[in-house]
Parts: structure tokens; sequence; C-alpha cells
């Protein structure tokens, strides 16, 4: 059985040749989104600067619901990746297909109330009346299509936990070039389409999504990858939900909690005028490209992590996530080496203005040589956290390092005069002097801190622990540390 012999590998493999040849088609997935979104910025801009920023100006709405439903595919992840790490197939199966219903009950619940209040939210943005009517249509036809969304988000959630990182690139791969081919025809009307303008790109995207969704459905009903469903694994499992609920309601608060946190990251960087935000979008779009290969790397990791502790394997899993930190922060710290030394030219490629040119040398300086810590520790602990089944570990990390450290750290380098701590009164405003070096040192800072602390809570081991339960002796029984997350 195909199932059981990447079962075999995962737990009782090499470690680093498990992990890249699991890491591969999740680094092409990854940096195929990204070549997605430039191609979707390019033609969007052809209509004008309303129709371009209508994507980024719902995207904060849309993160959020989208990490709604992440959060409940991170924790169906977690369940159905320990069940197959302990050999428990069937109970694998079941778990799937009760993620299946539950995500397309919660999606179908979730489109209509993000319809209905879309408009309230974008007057919440302060969207301006020029852009409101693109930024609506968009978010509209989008807000349709998340249904097919969420189901193809449980699909390739359900894939990586049983080990096949493949299937998910192929499909991605086919629904992002359908939607690169689709974006012309449908915004700009070309040959008998009609010219749908925004409209057009979301149309697209909804497409891609639902060929990706109806792909995915029949491949795992029909026994054609390792995880194979049956109709009555769809049937409601009310326990099982309460379970996916406990773990998913954390990752999807936390996700939706840092959505909602970089909107306010914006606006502090946006206080600083448009040369210095040009500099950190760039700067942005460079460390995406990073995090697409770190998070491929890490995604595969999860993997590991997931069945390795449902086996019960607890020590290996944490030298695989050891590992994974080591292999991350030596991609990451050779990529920044690289940009530092090349950073004129690769700047000039995006934008040939010497203002920000000059601009990112304070970004390549205060923030970018964080960033190693940011994909190398980080986002491998906080991967390892929710791959356990942990998610109010990860969620309690990230909000620590986005709202507890990166925004109050911007904001008091970049905007406050001074800060008093233990009767010492500590001069930002002369050692930074108003100017944006003081918000980018703030945002490297958190880096810094939030991979401390990642790191000290890791090396704790307390994620050591299943959230499945095993069979024993022909009884059902909680496995040690169950109740870890309560």
């Amino acid at each position: 059985m195909k199932l059981q012999e990447m079962r075999e590998e995962i737990i009782n493999g090499p470690i680093e040749r498990t992990l890249l040849k699991l890491a591969g088609p999740l680094i092409v997935n990854n940096l195929v989104q990204v070549v997605y979104n430039i191609t979707d910025t390019f033609w969007l801009g052809k209509l004008g600067r309303e129709a371009l920023s209508a994507p980024g100006v719902t995207w904060p709405i849309i993160g959020t619901l989208m990490a709604l439903g992440m959060g409940f595919a991170t924790a169906g992840f977690a369940f159905v990746g320990q069940y197959i790490g302990a050999g428990e197939f069937k109970k694998a199966g079941r778990s799937a297909g009760a993620l299946y219903s539950l995500m397309l009950f919660f999606s179908v619940t979730t489109a209509i109330v993000s319809v209905l209040i879309l408009p309230y939210a974008l007057r919440f943005m302060k969207v301006t009346p020029t852009l409101y009517p693109y930024a609506k249509t968009y978010a509209t036809i989008v807000f349709l299509g998340v249904p097919f969304a969420f189901t193809y988000m449980a699909f390739s959630a359900l894939m990586r936990a049983s080990g096949d990182t493949k299937t998910p690139m192929k499909i991605t791969l086919l629904t992002v070039f359908l939607n690169i081919v689709l974006d012309p025809f449908f915004i700009f009307g070309w040959g008998p389409f009609p010219r749908l303008g925004v409209a057009g790109a979301a149309l697209a995207t909804v497409i891609a999504n639902a060929t990706g969704a109806i792909i995915g459905f029949y491949l795992m009903f029909s026994g054609k990858v390792a995880l194979k469903l049956s109709l009555s694994n769809l049937r409601p499992d009310f326990e099982f939900y309460g379970k996916l609920f406990r773990v998913g309601l954390p990752s999807s608060v936390g996700q939706s909690a840092n959505s909602f946190g970089f909107v306010v990251l914006t606006r502090i960087i946006m206080g600083f005028g448009d040369v210095t935000y040009a500099a950190y979008v760039i700067t942005t779009r460079l460390v995406n490209f990073l995090t697409s290969i770190s998070r491929g790397i890490s995604m595969a990791m999860g993997t590991m992590i997931a069945q390795n502790v449902g086996a019960g394997k607890f020590e290996r899993a944490k030298r695989i996530a050891e590992r994974t930190m080591l292999v991350n922060f030596t991609i990451a710290s050779l990529a920044v080496l690289i940009i530092g030394i090349f950073r004129v030219p690769i700047f000039k490629v995006f934008l040939d203005d010497p203002k920000v040119i000059a601009e990112s040398k304070i970004v390549l300086e205060y923030f970018l040589i964080s960033v190693p810590f940011f994909n190398g520790i980080f986002i491998v602990v906080n991967r390892t956290f929710s791959s356990a089944g942990h998610t109010k570990k990860s969620m309690l990390l990230g909000i620590i390092r986005l709202w507890g450290l990166r925004i109050p750290l911007s904001y008091a380098f970049g905007y406050v005069g001074a800060i008093t701590l233990l009767g010492l009164t500590i001069p930002l405003a002369k050692l930074f002097d108003f100017t944006s070096r003081g918000v980018f040192f703030g945002m490297g800072l958190s880096n810094f801190i939030g991979a401390l602390i990642a790191l000290v809570w890791f090396l704790r081991g307390s994620w050591m622990k299943a959230i499945i339960e095993k069979e024993a002796k022909g009884e059902s029984k909680m496995t040690k540390g169950y109740q870890a997350e309560g």
C-alpha cells in the first residue's frame, strides 16, 4: 500500500533526504503562487490605480476569512497525520472525510455572511469612494468562490498529511496556469469574452480554484491517491467536529489576528511617506520569495512531525525540527547575503528610483538581516507546534511576535520620543531621529526576540505529546498528554 510505504519512509527513513524529497514540490508550489501574484498585479495595473489596488485593499478581509479555513485545515492535518503515523488508517480516513464535510458546510456559511458584511467592512477601512466599487466587486466574486477554495485547502492539507506533496503541486501548477491564461481574456475582453475588468480577475481566480477543488475531490474518491475516501466518510461526525474546533479555533484566531496586525503595521510604515513604503513593499516581495522556500521546507517538516508524533517517536520529531532550523537558517542567510551584495540592481528591477534605492539600504541594515532568525527558527517552531496539534502554542507565539513585539516596537522606535523602564529614560528620538530607521529597527528586533522566545519554548519539549486516541488492548484510550492544550 502506497500510504504505508510513505509512512515507513517518514518515520524511519533518513531525515534530510526525506525532508528534501517532501519539500521539493511544496517549494515549487509556493514559488508558482508568487509568480501568479506578480502576473495578476501586472494585468490589473493596465487598468489603472484603482483596479490595481482592489485586491490589495480587500486582502485584509479575504485574508482573515481564509485564515478561518486554514485553522481547521491545520487541525485536520494534525489529526490525520498522527493517525497515519500511529498506523490507524481507518481513523485517518474517517477524520479526513469529517474534515471535508465540515469545511464544505463552514465555507458556504462563511461565504454568505462575508458577502453580507462586506460593505460595512469596506466602509470601516475607510476605502475611498473611487476605489470602493472596484474593491466590492472583486471581493464579492472571490467570496462566492470560497467553498471551492476551502475544499481545495482541505485536499492539500490531507495530501500533505499522507506524505503526498507532488499531487497538490501538479494541481496548483495547472490552476495557476489556468488563472494566468484567463486573466487577460476576462479582464480586457479578448476574443469572444466580455471586458469584465476587476471582476474578470476575480472570476478567473474562482474558476481556477473550482478546477482544483473538483480535481482533488475526484482523486480522493476515486482512490487514485494514497488517502481514499468514500461517501460514508462524509457523514457528520459531531464528536470529531468538536475536536477539530478545539484544535483548529486557536489557529484560526491566531492567523486572523496576524492578518489584521499587518494592516496596523502598514499604517505605521505609511507614516513615513511613499518612498519608505515602496522600499518596504519591494523588500516584502523579496522576503516572500525567501519565505516561499523556507515555508515549503517547513511544511514538509510538518508532515514528518505529525506522523512521528503519532507514532510516538518524539525524539526523532525533535531532531527533524532541529535539522530543519539549520537548513532554513543557512538558506535564508545566504539569500540575505546575496541581496546585500546585489541590493541596488535587485531593487532597480522593481523600481529605478534613487530615493527608494537609498531607503533600501536602511531596510537591509535594520530589518532584512533579521530574516534568517524568522525563517530559520520562528517559522520552524511555529509549524512544529501546529503540526503536533498544539495550536494554542502556535497562536500565542504568532500573537506575541506581531502584537506583543513588532507593532509596539516599530511604533516606539519610529514615533515615540522616549520611554521609561525601571526609572531609566531611554531617548529613542536621539537614537533614530524619528526616521524610518526606528520602524525597521523595531521590526528587526521583533524577529530576533521572537526567535529566541520560540527556541526556548521549543526546547522545553511541552509540544512532544500526541493529540489522538490510540487503540490499546482492544480499548480506545487517550495518549499521554492529550489534554496538554487545555
